[in-house]
């Protein structure tokens, strides 16, 4: 057990004790939401006229006659005639056309908790007359 004579004589000196807790927290929240529409839209027309015409005409002949000394007599005519008429129109049209849209979205949520606690305790000496000196903390 103890070796601490338990009788009083008057001559105690003791201090105080302590002790205390310390709470403490943080709480954030940071949000974001953001979103982007696109839209784009574009289209072309594009049209061409082409007319030509072509006409060719085109004459040979040729005639011959020949008298042989005994009288006989050889007659050929020849004629070529030639007409040629041509017209041609063209007309193209074309149309052309494209058109997109696109739709992004973007959220986030950024949480930031914290928790601090503490507990403290503290005494002081005790001193009797004679006596050992008894601490705690």
């Amino acid at each position: 057990m103890s070796e601490y004579d338990g009788g009083y004589d008057g001559g105690t000196d003791y201090g105080h004790v302590e002790t205390g807790e310390n709470h403490e927290a943080l709480d954030q929240l940071h949000q974001v939401d953001a979103s982007q529409n696109n839209y784009d839209s574009q289209f072309n027309v594009y049209e061409q006229d082409h007319a030509s015409a072509e006409n060719t005409s085109f004459d040979q002949g040729h005639h011959v006659s020949v008298t042989d000394p005994s009288g006989a007599r050889y007659e050929e005519s020849d004629f070529t005639s030639y007409d040629h008429s041509a017209a041609e129109t063209d007309h193209v049209f074309a149309a052309e056309g494209s058109e997109s849209a696109s739709s992004s979205e973007f959220h986030e949520l950024e949480a930031l908790q914290a928790r601090l606690d503490s507990a403290f305790g503290s005494a002081t000496e005790l001193h009797t007359n004679g006596g050992p000196a008894i601490a705690g903390s």
